[in-house]
């Protein structure tokens, strides 16, 4: 699909082949919500059809030629449709094509979902005469070729910022109310999960599982909503997967599950456990709303949302823990997540659920609140309480945190020093390898055993 045809008034080309397209900060000419912006969001709504002016785009605000070259700005895009078939059900998963829809344009890029939105539009596209209207004619054509379904279509851009935060309390409003409709139901009582290959653009061997006790990474795609998807497009991005037997309910592994998941993943993946940090893991995309860490100093798991802008404990930022475990791999102790995820009462189970996490920024606490064992709360530090791992081991001794039961239990010889033991890692497997491949000419394999080391040093050596 290119400007031709349907698109011949776009000024940028239109097409799949640019879905992967990278827009980098010296080449961006605005961003529109992303991580250093509080407000942000999409949000898709069904109406009745007297509510949609169909075919209309309206930008409430300044559009992409008017804003300051490489400034980031709140942002909000409000899509409204209207057909005979359409049901509120439908809502989250339609919305999810926002994000695939808009990285077709050329020189604009789309990320993540919901209120954790992160667009930019590149200084080439706009010298073109790129604007945010032509975004939101693509959107209404793409809309309108993927789901006949649609009868009637709007679309609103928001850039101004008392706009974008009059809209966003409604977006998230509506979030709320979506995740609360799967709360309560278990995995036990269904015999089907989903699947979702919308991300394989970015990782080509992630296949997303929804059970009503996890959600899609992303945060956008419940049980739910996998099942209306399925429904309208049973030949499209998100797929039934029949459960199966069930191989381990401890670590949520199911022998249907693995079989699609090797299959869609082209055999990349072949074992996926649902409830666990270690062993085999869910991949992760590139689009979850927060991942873990894992802390070997105290063999516990931290937790870092998107939009967190500092340092963990460890020195790493969000940044860097999500290329360790983004483009659909599977590395222990570093597991992309949802929040509603956090909120299942199977959230890592396996590998000891909240007892294990150690570390979260102080918003995401909050947020989670309610879903944090009461006596854990103040056991987990956040970037107030701490900012290294000396501030860290002193915190979690000082406020008696169950990791330092479970890592004496687990020691083996007698230290000082607050770490793991060999063999603690019970739900790990029994040995990794790191990485070989063609001319490589090493393989280094470990076996429950435990390393200190001030440096190493890997030399090429001499015949």
């Amino acid at each position: 699909m290119t400007s031709d045809g349907m698109f011949s008034d776009i000024p940028v080309e239109i097409g799949v082949v640019y879905e992967g397209e990278r827009i980098r900060k010296q080449t961006m000419h605005v961003e529109l919500g992303g991580p250093q912006v509080k407000e942000k969001f999409e949000i898709l709504r069904v109406k009745s059809p007297e509510e949609v002016h169909d075919g209309e785009v309206k930008v409430l605000g300044p559009d992409l030629s008017e804003m300051a070259v490489g400034g980031a700005i709140p942002f909000g895009i409000c899509v409204e449709v209207a057909g005979a078939q359409l049901e509120a059900d439908m809502e989250a998963v339609m919305e999810r094509r926002i994000h695939d829809f808009c990285n077709w344009i050329e020189g604009f890029m789309h990320l993540n979902q919901r209120d954790g939105i992160w667009l930019r539009a590149d200084k080439k596209a706009v010298a073109r005469g790129l604007t945010l209207n032509h975004v939101g004619m693509v959107l209404i054509r793409l809309f309108r070729s993927a789901l006949p379904i649609i009868d009637r279509i709007s679309v609103t851009l928001i850039t101004d910022p008392a706009l974008v935060h009059r809209w966003h309390a409604a977006a998230v409003q509506t979030y709320e109310e979506r995740d609360a409709r799967t709360r309560g139901m278990t995995d036990e009582d269904v015999d089907v999960f989903y699947g979702c290959s919308l991300c394989q653009s970015f990782a080509p061997s992630h296949v997303c599982v929804i059970s009503p006790e996890r959600y899609a990474n992303c945060g956008a795609i419940s049980w739910l909503d996998g099942r209306a998807a399925s429904r309208v497009d049973p030949k499209g991005p998100i797929y039934e997967i029949q459960k199966g037997e069930c191989i381990d309910p401890e670590t949520g592994e199911y022998e249907g599950v693995n079989r699609v998941v090797k299959e869609k993943s082209l055999a990349d993946i072949s074992r996926v456990q649902l409830y666990t940090a270690f062993g085999y893991p869910h991949t992760s995309c590139g689009c979850f709303e927060c991942t873990t860490f894992y802390v070997p100093e105290c063999d516990g798991l931290g937790i870092v949302n998107r939009d967190f802008r500092g340092m963990t404990p460890t020195g790493l930022s969000f940044g860097s823990i999500a290329d360790s475990t983004g483009g659909g791999r599977q590395v222990d102790g570093f597991h992309g997540l949802s929040f509603e995820y956090m909120r299942s009462p199977r959230f890592l189970r396996a590998s000891g659920g909240w007892e294990r996490i150690i570390w979260m920024p102080s918003d995401v606490r909050e947020k989670l609140k309610a879903y944090i064992p009461a006596d854990l709360y103040d056991l987990i530090a956040t970037e107030k309480d701490v900012t290294s791992m000396d501030e860290m081991l002193a915190f979690l001794r000082a406020h008696r945190h169950p990791i330092i039961a479970r890592t004496v239990t687990n020691e083996v010889s007698t230290s000082d020093t607050l770490g793991s033991a060999p063999g603690s890692h019970r739900d790990i497997r029994e040995s990794r390898s790191l990485p070989q491949g063609p001319g490589t000419g090493v393989s280094i394999t470990f076996h429950n055993i435990r390393l200190h080391a001030d440096r190493i040093f890997v030399r090429k050596g001499r015949k």
